[in-house]
Parts: C-alpha cells; structure tokens; sequence
C-alpha cells in the first residue's frame, strides 16, 4: 500500500467514551486541517472518500455517509458495505448524512452510477480495519491471541473460553490502538456477508413515509424569506423594463430587482428578476403580475424544426468528421445480399424531478450556508466561492436528501441564483422554482439524429454498417453534453466494415446530463435499426446479437468494460425468462435490446398489446442484468423499475421543442409523465459474474425504448423511428 494508506483509520475517544474511525485513502493535502472533529486534533491527511464510523458504549454504531442519497440508495449500500466488513449488528446502525466539504469527505458528487465502483474497496477496508482494531482490543483484555478470536454481530468472541464483549465495551479501549497497515487487514470473502446481499429497506424509509423534514424544500428557518424569478422567453434575453414598482406594493411583496447573467457553464444563472416575499404564494402571485419587456437581440435563436429539416437532409451523406472507419465498407457494400436504410430521431428531454430546482441561502458575517439538493459539492462550493469573493471555508453547503436528481442537480445554477439573491437580502431566503421554471430552464438530454445503412451477405450475416450521426455543438468544436458517439460502441466495434461519422448543429440552448447520458439516446437508434437488420435477414434477434457478440475480443480478466461473455448471458436469461419464440395472435409481440453503459450489462425484453387504434398496453417488462456483485437487492430491483418507467415515460409521449429559442412545454399536461395504469409488471432477473459491483441507476435505461419499439414492431408490423410514440399515433 502506499503511504497514504497507511493513515487508512484514526481513532479517537469521543467525549461520550465512545469509539471514532475516520476512514480514509487518497491523497494528502492541507485543506482539512482547520476542518476538525471538535475536541479531537486535526487530520494528517486530505483523503477521499471519508467515512466516520462511531461506536458509543452501548453498542449502537453511527455510520456518516458522504455522499448524498437522491433515490439511488447510495446511503443505505455504502453504509451496509462498512457494517458488514466490520461485523456490525444492522438493527443497532444508524446512518447519517456527512455535511458537505470535499475536502474532509473525498468526493461528494453522485451521478454516472459511479459511487458504488468507485467507494467499494475503501468502504470494505473501513469497516474491516475498525473489526480488526476491535479484536485487538479483546485480545489485550482477555490476554490471549487475536487469532483466537473472531466477531459476530457486535461481538467479539474467544473461540476457546466462548467469552465474550461487546462493541461497546471495547470501544474506548480500541480508540488508544495504533491502527494497522492496511496490507495487514483481512476482507470477508463473499460467502461470509450477512449483510451485504440481502435486501434491505432504505434507512430513509420511516422519516419519508412519516413526511418528516428530509428534503430542501422542507428547509425552515428563522425570519426566512421566499424568493420566485422571472427569466426570459429564450436563453440569453435581459429584462428591460417592467412594472417592478406596482409589483412592489403587492401585498406580501418586500421587494423586486434584476440581476445580470454570471458565471458559465453548469454555475450559470441567466439574467432575471427576483421577487422577494413573506411567502412562497405571495413570490408567485407577485411573479405572474409583473409585465417585463425583455431585450431579445443577443438570445437563443435554436429551432428544433429546423435542426430536424437539416438532419434529414443531410442524414444519407457522409458526415462532416469521421468517427470510426474500418475495414471497407465499400467493398462490403458492392458485395451485400441485401442492404438496410433508415434514419431516426430522439427528442430533447427534460429531467422533471419530482422536488423542482430549490435552495435556502443565508449571507451574513462574511460567510453564507446553502440547504440545496446538490449532486455535487465538489465544484459548487468552489464555484460560490469564487463567485462571491468568499475564503472557500466560508461557504457552507448542506445536504438534504434529493427528491431526485437524474443528472439535473450536477448543474448548481439554482444554488448561484439563491446566492446572489441572498448577497442583497438581510435574512435567510429561500429560493423555489415553479415547473414552469423547470421544464422551460433546465439543462435538457439532447436530441439527435442518425442515419443508417447495413449491409447483409449472403449468409445473413452483417457484414458493413454505415452511421451518420448528427448532433449538436455550442463552441463549434465539440458536441455538446450528451451529444457525442462513442466509436467502440457495440456493434460498431464487431463489425469487420464499419464507417461512421458526425456532423454537428450549432445550439444555444444548455444541455447536460440525463439519466445514463448519451445512451439513452444512441441505445435507441441503434439498437432498434440493429433489429431491423435481424428482420432483414430473416435472423433471430437474439440469435443475432449472440453471433456478434461471439467475435469480440474478451478483456482480461476482472477488467471493467464490455464484456461478450457477460453480455450474452444477460441476453440469454432475459429470451428465457421472457419466453422468447412464442407466438402470439392479434397485435402482441416481444421485443428484445441491449445495451451496456455505466458499467452494467442489460437486456430486456417487452411483451406489448397494440390494438387497431395504436393504444398499446406493455403487459410485462422482463429485464436482465450483470452489475457484478448485487449490493442491496430490494434497491437495485427498485433502481430497474425506475429506469423502466423512465424510459417509457419518454418514450411513449415526452419531448422538449424548441423554436425560435423558446421551449414550447409548460407543464406535465404538455409533458406527461407515466401514470399508475400504465406501469407494466417488470421482473428482475440478475448474473452473478463474480465481478465487483458497479452501479444500477442508469444502465437499466438504454434498452427500454428499442426494445418497446421492436415489440411494436412484432405486434403490428410498424417500425418505428422517431421518438416520442405519441408522434406516431400511439397511446399508453
């Protein structure tokens, strides 16, 4: 291990006599001296990610999770991985949330289902060191060897004399022993966990059910204030005038003012108009009288028509930048049995997290705290900072649970909005948006378009794929987020003759993350044109994906990435748990896709109804999944079902348009979200590969959309190409 491993735990005594690990590994910096657990001396080392773990005399643990839960289940998982290394008594942990300082707890952002893959091993080492430092401690007492011990559930056992102590009664004793090198600590195998594996119920569960105080919006403080913001019709318009003197003398209005766009990127707050209030109902009203006059001449001028005219026109050319050529694709296509052609599109989208865009911002003494539903604090802190001319410690962010995040909440422009309205506001305000405001300023999943064309040979085989993305661009030089191709997607990185290449829009509307980024768009279009390839060749879909998966290279072992083995498993499970080739009569079929992105191999298939009016019913979803070792199985089951419902969601009536640089949607009657009747059943199904675990939020996501178009496309003989359904004429 390297040196700054060897600092992996520090123990304390806490004043209540109880027993204080901090858990750490990265790298060493200075930043965390003046941040210190009061009484106790400062940490030697800036490591990342930080984890407390406290013991109290009698037995019940406290646990610090450091990042933030947003749905994901990172609290509880993180939390059971510590317990179960550690020998912990699950009924007697407790979990809290860490305050936000990157510095102290390593990164604190969540996204990209990453915070499992990237915390596992330093979470197991945290939790088994500490068991390792308790059995030290018995050891002393009883004065016998440590190797005679071993601990259950809370306890350290003598395997010779059965005697026996608790957690609790050894913890101030292990808080005075030096900590072991971490190359010295023993990890459970697999087949020791008792916790991890077993499908445990969300720590936050009883206070959410119960409606207690979880969330931003649920902030209350002293004498605080209430903040609502007009912006203009498109990106980049500034106020001009307005009638903010009349709106000032609305009852419970306290004042009304401008401020100028700042910052850029996922910091920036556009130029707008803040209503301050004595309520949030008396920021809205006030908010939808006033009448401004907004200067236009510098805003958005983004047309999703026109892009979508352009794409089309250009799809079947070669695009303007080469992505990936190999092989001839020329000779490949001179040679071709058959060949297959089609463009498709996908709709900008918004996020819609159930919780809007909110924050509480205090400014006062030189210093200001924010109560934001933030995804991340590694660069939002710096970014206030900087932003208010405040020493970094002087900015406070603290975490709430997030009523959702989906990428959304890794953009902190609402948090720079409530910090600069706070700047001139004698008194904590809270900022909230609207939906409008949330559907008309978000950072949306950009649209795109492909256009394809496969060869077939003569043994139906597909022997050359031919792609011409079009996307967008907001410097003229690189995609914008979401909007890029990765050129050792599969299949193109199985086919022997593959030319693809992009051509990309101007845009000025922001665009970011959304739930498994990139994929969910790219999943579609190429995996539903994959099918139609099947269909062309008069080849089983499944059959297909098998063969073309059994030319790649197979990476070294326990190497991350795309793995064919993998990959065929899951399909084979989802074709058999879904019952595969059997037919059906009168507008039913099964579709199948999948997809590998964010670490996890799934395939799922849909069973769909269609009647002749195009109302479709999706009678079950059946999904199966390879993301290595299953943490917490009730939440990763959770995870899928909410990546099916996301997925049908905006497959089924969701888009963003824009014109004239304006978005067009309002509100969930113009961007519906899924109801109850029209959630399917979805059955999980999961391969245990022996890997390490990595995340399950967003690769569940890609497959969805082609495999409820190819099921469609079984069911009715229709295909489609362009998302959402709803163009098409169909109906949940």
């Amino acid at each position: 291990m390297s040196g700054t491993r060897r600092d992996f735990l520090r123990t304390t005594a806490s004043t209540a006599g109880g027993y204080l690990l901090v858990a750490t590994f990265g790298i060493p910096g200075e930043a965390a001296r003046a941040q210190t657990v009061p009484g106790n001396p400062p940490p030697a080392t800036v490591l990342a990610p930080t984890v407390f773990i406290r013991i109290d005399p009698d037995g019940s643990i406290r646990i610090l999770a450091a990042r933030p839960d947003m749905g994901q289940g990172i609290k509880t998982s993180a939390a059971m991985t510590i317990a179960d290394e550690l020998d912990a008594d699950w009924s007697r942990v407790t979990v809290e949330q860490a305050p936000a300082n990157s510095a102290i707890y390593g990164s604190q952002t969540v996204g990209g289902s990453r915070s499992t893959p990237t915390s596992w091993d330093a979470l197991r080492l945290c939790g088994a060191t500490a068991r390792a430092m308790l059995v030290t401690a018995a050891a002393n007492s009883w004065n016998v060897p440590a190797a005679e011990c071993r601990t259950s559930a809370g306890t350290v056992v003598h395997t010779t004399s059965m005697r026996r102590l608790s957690y609790g009664e050894l913890a101030a004793r292990a808080a005075t022993l030096p900590v072991p090198d971490a190359t010295s600590v023993k990890l459970k195998s697999r087949s020791d966990y008792r916790i991890v594996g077993q499908p445990t119920r969300s720590v936050d569960v009883p206070k959410i059910v119960s409606g207690e105080p979880l969330y931003a919006m649920d902030v209350r403080l002293p004498g605080m204030k209430y903040a609502a913001l007009a912006r203009g019709p498109a990106l980049r318009s500034k106020p001009a005038s307005g009638n903010f003197d009349e709106v000032r003398r609305m009852p419970g209005v306290l004042d009304v003012f401008t401020i100028g766009g700042q910052g850029a990127g996922p910091a920036e707050a556009v130029p707008f108009v803040a209503v301050i209030a004595s309520s949030t109902w008396a920021a809205f009203r006030a908010r939808r009288a006033l009448k401004i006059d907004w200067d236009t001449s510098s805003a958005s001028r983004d047309s999703w028509s026109g892009a979508l005219a352009e794409a089309k026109k250009i799809a079947a050319q070669p695009g303007a930048q080469s992505v990936r050529e190999t092989g001839d694709t020329q000779a490949a296509f001179a040679a071709a049995n058959k060949t297959v052609e089609a463009f498709y599109s996908y709709p900008f989208l918004a996020h819609a997290t159930m919780e809007p865009q909110v924050t509480t911002a205090w400014y006062r003494d030189g210093q200001i705290d924010l109560w934001a539903p933030a995804q991340t604090v590694d660069s939002s802190r710096p970014s206030i900072s900087r932003l208010l001319g405040l020493p970094l410690d002087k900015v406070a962010v603290h975490l709430p649970r997030l009523g959702g995040g989906f990428g959304r909440r890794l953009m902190y422009d609402f948090m720079t909005e409530a910090a600069l309205i706070a700047r001139k506001v004698d008194s904590p305000v809270k900022l909230v948006w609207t939906r409008e405001d949330d559907l008309q300023y978000d950072y949306y999943r950009v649209g795109g378009f492909h256009g394809f064309k496969a060869a077939i040979d003569k043994q139906g085989q597909l022997s050359a794929w031919q792609q011409h993305f079009v996307s967008f661009t907001g410097d003229g030089k690189a995609p914008v987020s979401g909007g890029n191709l990765d050129p050792a997607d599969f299949p193109l990185n199985v086919v022997a003759n593959a030319s693809v290449s992009q051509t990309l829009l101007p845009l000025a509307t922001r665009t970011g993350p959304w739930r498994a980024p990139r994929s969910n768009g790219v999943a579609f279009a190429a995996q539903s044109f994959l099918h139609e390839v099947a269909v062309a060749a008069k080849r089983d879909h499944v059959e297909l994906l098998v063969e073309l998966f059994a030319k790649m290279e197979k990476p070294a072992a326990n190497q991350p990435g795309l793995n064919p083995e993998r990959a065929i498993r899951v399909i084979r499970l989802a074709a058999e748990k879904a019952g595969w080739g059997r037919k059906f009569r009168g507008g039913r079929g099964l579709g199948l896709a999948f997809y590998y992105s964010h670490g996890g191999h799934f395939a799922e298939v849909v069973d769909v109804t269609v009647d002749k009016r195009r109302n479709l019913k999706v009678n079950r979803v059946t999904v199966a999944g390879d993301i290595g070792l299953v943490v917490n199985p009730l939440n990763a089951e959770h995870q899928v079902a909410g990546s099916v419902t996301d997925g049908l969601s905006a497959a089924l009536g969701q888009r963003i348009t824009i014109e004239n640089g304006a978005v067009q949607q309002s509100n969930f009657h113009e961007y519906p979200l899924l109801r109850m009747p029209a959630a399917p059943p979805v059955s999980v199904h999961w391969v245990d590969s022996g890997y390490s675990p990595t995340g399950v939020g967003e690769p569940a996501l890609p497959p969805l959309a082609p495999a409820l178009c190819n099921a469609i496309f079984a069911a009715t003989g229709i295909r489609v190409r362009d998302l959402p359904l709803s163009l098409s004429g169909f109906s949940a």
